[in-house]
């Protein structure tokens, strides 16, 4: 992973006081990585203040490779999280002159050479200076090397700087990479005059070989350029809140396809609707259970094994080759 480390003030709903988290959508994808059993590295730029020592922290508890994630002399980015009735949240940032943007062409060239996946999005993918070199890293990735490239552009309107400047940097990010997952939210903010499918296809024409769109409690959709839409349901589960769903659902998708091994050698375009049915069903499912507990708290493998329906793949199906995935 290539992005941000920050810190969430997330609100306890029966006192109303604020708790420190960490968070952030790629340090969340990258928990969510290592706790389904992925051999998972992030690059980060971690403050050397008090908030940057807890992600940092909370980054090796999780046993994710930190080797190409700089000290840095800037401080931590915040996020204050408000949680409304419907226990959706929204946030508030505080990232002027931070670590997480700061990102040098050396820096970035601490890219393990057993990477297989590179995953990136979100605010540091358009934030200067980092986000343009973020950019070049992943466009060369995409031109000449094997390494899977996944996109989450994650929009933070309060963040990205307008809607046009948005569009651009978006369809950026989707240019350089084979895997793109959005929100409905997200889509419709870029896109508000067009359906989905289109926008999907928009998508797939500027180089994305699979996209797809999460629709909250209404589950998942992936559109391919040769194949008719597949929508998944969701799952009905008692929400607690939302925060981190998202990057639970992209951690899940990543996984699916790396232990089908449908990250190499242009498998992903040949993959059988049943099989990419499997995967999304997966990612639901591990984004379902985060949802019913406070923060960005993804489950572990044998949790979401214990929730798996009758008739689903056997746990052997999880236990294959573990590539490395980076996430940022």
């Amino acid at each position: 992973m290539i992005g941000e480390a920050l810190v969430d003030l997330v609100p306890d709903r029966a006192t109303g006081q604020y708790r420190e988290a960490p968070g952030g959508s790629p340090f969340n994808v990258a928990v969510g990585l290592a706790r389904l059993g992925n051999r998972t590295s992030l690059m980060a730029r971690f403050a050397r203040d008090r908030f940057g020592r807890f992600l940092l922290r909370a980054a090796a508890a999780e046993d994710i490779d930190l080797r190409g994630a700089p000290r840095a002399a800037e401080r931590a980015s915040v996020a204050i999280a408000s949680v409304d009735d419907a226990a959706h949240a929204t946030y508030d940032f505080d990232i002027e002159g931070t670590a997480d943007w700061q990102w040098t062409a050396a820096e970035l060239r601490e890219l393990s050479s057993e990477t297989q996946v590179v995953h990136f999005g979100s605010i540091a993918s358009w934030t200067p200076p980092g986000g343009e070199r973020i950019a070049d890293l992943v466009g060369e990735l995409r031109a000449h090397s094997g390494v899977l490239i996944t996109y989450d552009p994650n929009i933070r309107p309060a963040v990205i700087g307008g809607h046009e400047r948005g569009v651009g940097l978006v369809e950026g990010g989707v240019r350089r990479s084979h895997v793109v997952k959005a929100s409905r939210e997200d889509v419709e903010w870029l896109y508000p005059q067009l359906a989905m499918a289109d926008v999907a296809a928009r998508w797939i024409d500027l180089g994305a070989k699979l996209v797809v769109v999460t629709d909250g409690a209404d589950g998942a959709t992936a559109y391919r350029s040769t194949r008719m839409p597949l929508r998944r349901p969701g799952r009905r589960v008692a929400v607690v809140d939302t925060i981190g769903a998202g990057d639970a659902f992209t951690s899940g998708l990543l996984t699916g396809l790396v232990r089908r091994r449908l990250h190499r050698d242009g498998r992903l375009e040949q993959v059988t609707d049943g099989r990419l049915a499997d995967v999304i069903d997966e990612a639901v499912l591990i984004s379902a259970i985060t949802c019913e507990r406070a923060g960005a708290d993804p489950p572990r493998l044998d949790e979401v094994l214990d929730r798996r329906r009758d008739g689903q793949p056997s746990r052997a199906n999880w236990v294959v080759q573990r590539p490395r995935i980076g996430t940022g």
